[in-house]
């Protein structure tokens, strides 16, 4: 089979911005002298959940609670942490070697543009990506196949020449839906066992050299 293009999910897959999410939530639920449940914390959906997490919050702290307040301290606390990310282990490798098999590179995330594009030049990555299709130039999150369509539209390339790479399994869905075959990366707060559409899952990228996971999957 011809590949010709590698289409990777942001959050959770090229660095781990979903556990700093996390912690931001965390921390801001302590600094109200609460203790977050994280059980259910993390959505079966692409985009922005925190509607609901804000309501959440609201309702613990009751009538006194700022969410405005609350979303500035929070999102500055969260932009320290990220600060301190690294592209997740063994993706630089994958890259590398995507460049070296001459791999065409894009995006497909659920999260917005300017999120996406400063987090990867954060990391040094952006440069090597060729494509960004992301949340908020499509109509629908995933699990929904719109972000990964709008990347096979903008590599001018048919679901059967790309492979995806995916953390979560409403991610997986996705790529399924557009007719990618996807490769599992679970993140640390996935739960494992619901990857069973995913045509390979390996427990990092610096297990599995990319030969392997693109045409083994």
């Amino acid at each position: 089979m011809t590949v010709k293009a590698l289409i990777f999910d942001f959050d959770g897959l090229l660095m781990d911005t979903e556990t700093t999410l996390l912690e931001s939530w965390v921390w801001e639920w302590r600094r109200h002298g609460l203790e977050l449940d994280p059980a259910g914390f993390f959505a079966d959906h692409g985009g922005d959940a925190n509607d609901g997490r804000y309501a959440a919050l609201a309702a613990a702290v009751g009538p006194g609670y700022d969410r405005a307040s609350s979303h500035t301290l929070r999102m500055a606390h969260r932009a320290e942490l990220n600060v301190a990310l690294q592209p997740a282990p063994g993706v630089v490798g994958w890259l590398d070697r995507a460049a070296e098999l001459g791999l065409r590179l894009a995006v497909a995330s659920s999260s917005a543009s300017g999120h996406v594009s400063s987090m990867l030049r954060q990391a040094g990555l952006l440069a090597r990506f060729e494509v960004l299709a992301t949340g908020d130039e499509v109509a629908a999150h995933k699990p929904d196949p719109a972000v990964y369509l709008l990347a096979l539209q903008r590599l001018g390339l048919p679901a059967g020449q790309a492979v995806a790479f995916e953390d979560t399994a409403h991610g997986v869905a996705a790529a399924r839906a557009a007719g990618l075959r996807c490769v599992a990366v679970p993140n640390p707060h996935a739960d494992h066992a619901r990857f069973g559409a995913a045509d390979l899952v390996v427990a990092s990228a610096a297990d599995v050299p990319l030969d392997a996971a693109v045409w083994g999957a």
